[in-house]
């Protein structure tokens, strides 16, 4: 994946807004090291980031996880607040990223600021293709076993990034993982849905997923729109089956599949579900 625009701004805990080429990170913190950091990525609209708490809460569920403690929640709102002022753009996607800091030092806490990918409002009219990819595992190995920090959102992206070049390697827009039983699992930065009828499925959280902020959203905006929805265990098949696909996440929002492996998804165009939760999400999003 090739490295993006720099950012609008940058601030650190207890330092304030620095200059994106001013030094952040030491040589020996474990967070650079092993990758033993926690992040977050939200989106901000007319100058208010949506959600914030929902973020903050799971950044700091993700750092208990890996064992290290976060900074102050009301801290890192104010961090926020700072990034984005010194932005000046009131539109934008604000990312967080603790680390556990150097030996004897405290956590390194920065919030960074970034412009909106363009050309988001095209894609999603017109749709985006997944390829989907085994993770070759078994869903169930995850059950107790909390050293494979399911529901984490470390650093340690790897992984999810070589499946997002894999895809666009063959000619998709993005992935989704599959267990080695053909068990839906999660995108590398997205959660995934599908609709048949006025029923909405998505993967049940005690595959290991992660608690998609944006997830949750669709969920209760789901139910005022009249859609019912299933969370569980879901084969491949009954996604693909489905009458219409798509992605969220905070983002990009709420994305329409149009293609998946190669072939048309329902009608192979966005459809109705999609476009009323987007809709509504937008309208939550910027009340």
């Amino acid at each position: 994946m090739t490295p993006g625009p720099r950012p609008l701004a940058i601030a650190v805990l207890g330092r304030g807004v620095v200059d994106p080429e001013t030094p952040i990170i030491q040589a020996d913190d474990p967070g650079l090291l092993r990758g033993l950091a926690a992040f977050e990525t939200l989106r901000v609209y007319g100058g208010r980031a949506f959600a914030l708490r929902e973020h903050l809460l799971r950044l700091a569920h993700s750092a208990e996880r890996m064992g290290f403690a976060l900074p102050a929640l009301d801290d890192l709102g104010a961090l926020a607040r700072e990034a984005i002022s010194a932005a000046g753009e009131p539109d934008c996607s604000l990312r967080f990223t603790v680390t556990a800091g150097p030996p004897g030092h405290p956590p390194v806490a920065i919030a960074m600021v970034g412009a909106i990918p363009p050309g988001l409002e095209a894609v999603r009219t017109a749709g985006i293709s997944l390829i989907t990819l085994g993770l070759g595992t078994d869903p169930r190995a995850r059950i107790g076993a909390p050293w494979l920090l399911d529901g984490v959102k470390s650093t340690s992206y790897a992984v999810n990034m070589a499946a997002h070049d894999e895809a666009v390697r063959r000619g998709a827009d993005d992935a989704i993982f599959l267990a080695n039983d053909d068990t839906v699992l999660e995108g590398p930065t997205t959660n995934i849905w599908w609709r048949r009828d006025q029923s909405l499925y998505t993967p049940a959280l005690d595959l290991g997923i992660l608690a998609g902020v944006t997830r949750a959203w669709v969920i209760r905006l789901a139910g005022e729109l009249g859609y019912d929805v299933e969370e569980g265990w879901f084969g491949r098949p009954q996604m693909a089956a489905a009458e219409e696909v798509f992605t969220s996440s905070s983002v990009r929002e709420l994305m329409p599949v149009v293609r998946l492996d190669g072939h048309p998804v329902g009608h192979g165009e966005p459809g109705p579900a999609v476009a009323s939760l987007q809709a509504a999400l937008r309208r939550a999003a910027e009340s």
